[in-house]
């Protein structure tokens, strides 16, 4: 089977293709990242620039899209661009997908909800507070109204390549001995990234259809860094709680997801 990653230089899609590369033909797709995986085929590709062209150059039998611009405060800053790679492009590549026969699977996010009150399942309705959880959600419809499935995670971590994470950020600062500050009033799901992997390894082998939730279990930024501290022997002290309001964040962030 051909399966296609979109972003397999992110945390989550480099994990993805590891753990499909022994059991299917991947081909993985970079931007601005070139990357080498053992048993993937990776190609660049700038998907804002017919993406559509991926789709019959490889003919895949799945595509998992995973490509986005995922940093909330950049979406907030840079409306066009956010718009023009995770929804416009996500229209073309999908739509391509369809009209080939494609299963489709697109990696969306806690923050297409609003974190008003927490514990939301799948059948919840999205309500989301910025516009980075506004375009995954718009992407979201896209990916439903073409009969795909969708696959929400929240707070990615983990080792490997990709933009920084907080567990990576945590483990790097208590290392050098520094203090971490992390925010003890906003809750969601952490989510490792091997976990989204092996994941998409049982929903390809059972044929997922739908939304579906992978997620770690519910902590705060301050529970996580501390678990995180106490895991590997680090000095638990060193996380200094601070309150989602002492944070200057372009974009508003969701309190309460998980």
């Amino acid at each position: 089977m051909i399966v296609l990653i979109t972003g397999v230089s992110s945390s989550p899609g480099y994990k993805t293709a590891v753990s499909l590369a022994n059991k299917h033909d991947v081909i993985g797709t970079y931007n601005e990242h070139p990357i080498n995986i053992p048993g993937v085929t990776t190609v660049k590709a700038d998907l804002t620039r017919d993406p559509a062209r991926l789709i019959s150059d490889y003919k895949p039998d799945v595509v998992i899209h995973m490509a986005a611009i995922g940093n909330v405060d950049q979406c907030e800053e840079q409306l066009e661009l956010c718009y023009r790679v995770n929804v416009l492009a996500s229209r073309e590549l999908l739509t391509a997908a369809y009209r080939v026969g494609s299963a489709i699977y697109y990696l969306s996010t806690d923050y297409v909800f609003d974190g008003e009150r927490g514990m939301y399942t799948e059948d919840d309705a999205p309500r989301p507070v910025n516009y980075y959880g506004l375009t995954k959600l718009l992407a979201e419809e896209i990916t439903k109204a073409l009969g795909g499935s969708i696959v929400r995670v929240a707070w990615i971590y983990g080792a490997g390549p990709g933009r920084v994470n907080f567990g990576k950020t945590v483990v790097d600062k208590l290392m050098r001995g520094e203090a971490v500050t992390a925010i003890m009033d906003q809750w969601s799901s952490p989510t490792l990234n091997t976990i989204i992997g092996e994941a998409f390894v049982k929903l390809l082998e059972m044929r997922f259809t739908g939304i579906l939730h992978v997620v770690g279990p519910r902590l705060s930024r301050y529970e996580f860094a501390r678990a995180i501290a106490k895991y590997f022997g680090f000095n638990e002290e060193l996380i200094k709680p601070i309150k989602l309001s002492d944070v200057n964040y372009r974009a508003r962030r969701p309190r309460i997801v998980a």
